[in-house]
């Protein structure tokens, strides 16, 4: 048991980590066991698309776990103000947090200003309502220096988390990218790692690396190995 193991409990894990059913099919059982999961083991919320957020939130009704919905998910390239009314709707309908993909190409193409509109704007609905919010970089298509570049923006406008992955890019997250994450925005913010997190080893890795937050859809298998691993 590494240093960041050792005064963690299962129960702590289990509350790092947004249970995640974010495929583009399946059926109302699928939800309906993603939902008795996270209450089960107590997970911090499940992670879906909007429009599953009204079921989650009725089958999650007398629970803590939060309901989070992915706005302009999986490509971020739909307009600034796309992503502000599905928030805006999402909310409405239940959700108490939000992970939004940023608009990689605009930020490729030097539009900073459109990467800290949709933002800001993200941060202006969160926040007031009481809603975590969370901006995804897609950091497999991103330089350095370009992941350096949105963690300011996203550290200036107040998020809650920056994110590393959609798990639908050509990677997911990265212990070096976690790292580089957790150095720009500091101690304050925090960092979730997502994509690709399919065991405790690399769950663990993250976490030492600086992740508060782990979105996978395999939180039931990590936690159970982490049991085991305590003894």
């Amino acid at each position: 048991m590494n240093e960041i193991t050792a005064n963690l409990s299962a129960e702590q894990l289990a509350g790092m980590i947004d249970h995640t059913f974010l495929k583009p099919f399946g059926t109302a059982e699928n939800i309906e066991k993603l939902c008795a999961e996270a209450r089960k083991y107590n997970f911090a919320m499940v992670a879906i698309n909007p429009a599953e957020v009204e079921t989650c939130v009725k089958l999650l009704e007398g629970s803590p776990v939060r309901v989070g919905a992915a706005i302009g998910f999986p490509l971020g390239q739909t307009t600034t103000e796309c992503k502000a009314f599905e928030t805006r709707d999402a909310i409405e309908k239940g959700a108490t947090e939000i992970d939004t993909v940023i608009n990689v190409r605009a930020l490729q193409k030097g539009r900073l200003d459109i990467v800290k509109k949709e933002i800001e704007d993200m941060v202006a609905i969160c926040k007031p309502a009481g809603v975590i919010c969370k901006v995804i970089l897609e950091t497999c298509y991103l330089s350095d220096a370009e992941k350096e570049t949105v963690c300011r923006i996203a550290k200036e406008a107040d998020v809650d988390f920056v994110k590393t992955s959609t798990g639908f890019g050509t990677a997911g997250a990265t212990v070096e990218d976690v790292a580089l994450m957790r150095r720009v925005v500091g101690p304050e913010i925090g960092v979730k790692a997502a994509g690709g997190i399919r065991d405790l080893d690399t769950a663990l890795a993250m976490i030492k690396a600086g992740a508060t937050r782990i979105g996978t859809s395999s939180g039931v298998s990590i936690v159970e190995a982490y049991k085991v691993s305590l003894g």
